[in-house]
């Protein structure tokens, strides 16, 4: 991994991937994007990871793509950038996919697929000074790849005003979109994030990556017998499965449970 990617992991099971890039904005390219989709399958696949944290360096969260990227990705052929393309979408899933819970610490801007970077994660605390930007349309592109996560976090109204117009908007604005949980004063966004993360420490490894997989099969299902026989069945498996019998087992005898950090 390069110095473009800090990771920082502490006994508790926190990872925190740092984008570190501060003198380009933490613009990525190609390279980041492999070396970021490498990390986010280890940390998938990682016990030891409990939750983790998306966060950047510097003045910016990221403005998107790298200039000198863009300008190779320029002289590629159609094939080429499809491939190039592809890439980068592996890597939004693979974001928006981690079983674990993910937070993405917003302390600046975050322009173009940076804003994907967000809507990947399960949840956004940002700073009063950070702003958005959906900027594709100004150089011709659009913003493909993260369309599905943009759109799903901030619905398909709210994107045809920000993928259309390229507006530059506070974070306050993202809050009431949804993009952005909370936005906090910049001294209190390293606190904001940590009560979050406590929040999810208390609750159960199993139950959290079962829940992310419950919300992406049920959304936008219709109610229908299939999909309660479906929901019916993920609740007796976990009712007995070990962490669903120790958690019920703590909560009778009113005991914490043997997840939570000592």
């Amino acid at each position: 991994m390069s110095q473009n990617i800090q990771l920082d992991s502490d006994a508790r099971g926190v990872a925190t991937v740092t984008l570190n890039r501060a003198e380009k904005h933490n613009a990525f390219d190609d390279q980041i994007i492999l070396e970021l989709t490498e990390l986010f399958v280890q940390l998938d696949a990682d016990p030891t990871i409990r939750v983790v944290i998306l966060a950047a360096a510097g003045k910016s969260f990221s403005a998107g793509a790298d200039l000198a990227w863009m300008q190779r990705m320029a002289s590629y052929t159609e094939s080429e950038n499809l491939a190039d393309a592809k890439a980068l979408a592996t890597m939004l899933h693979r974001l928006n996919s981690l079983s674990k819970p993910t937070i993405a610490k917003v302390q600046g801007a975050a322009f173009g697929g940076a804003v994907g970077l967000v809507s990947c994660c399960d949840m956004a605390i940002a700073s009063e000074h950070a702003s958005f930007c959906l900027s594709e349309v100004k150089i011709g592109l659009l913003p493909a790849t993260i369309a599905p996560y943009v759109i799903q976090a901030i619905g398909q109204r709210a994107a045809r005003r920000y993928f259309l117009t390229a507006e530059r908007f506070s974070a306050s604005t993202a809050t009431q979109l949804g993009l952005v949980s909370s936005t906090v004063s910049a001294d209190q966004l390293d606190a904001h994030v940590e009560q979050l993360v406590e929040t999810l420490l208390a609750n159960s490894p199993a139950a959290l990556a079962a829940s992310k997989c419950l919300i992406d099969e049920v959304s936008n299902r219709s109610i229908d017998d299939a999909l309660m026989n479906n929901t019916s069945a993920r609740i007796a498996a976990i009712r007995v499965s070990p962490e669903g019998q120790e958690g019920l087992t703590a909560f009778l005898e009113k005991r914490s449970p043997n997840w939570l950090p000592k």
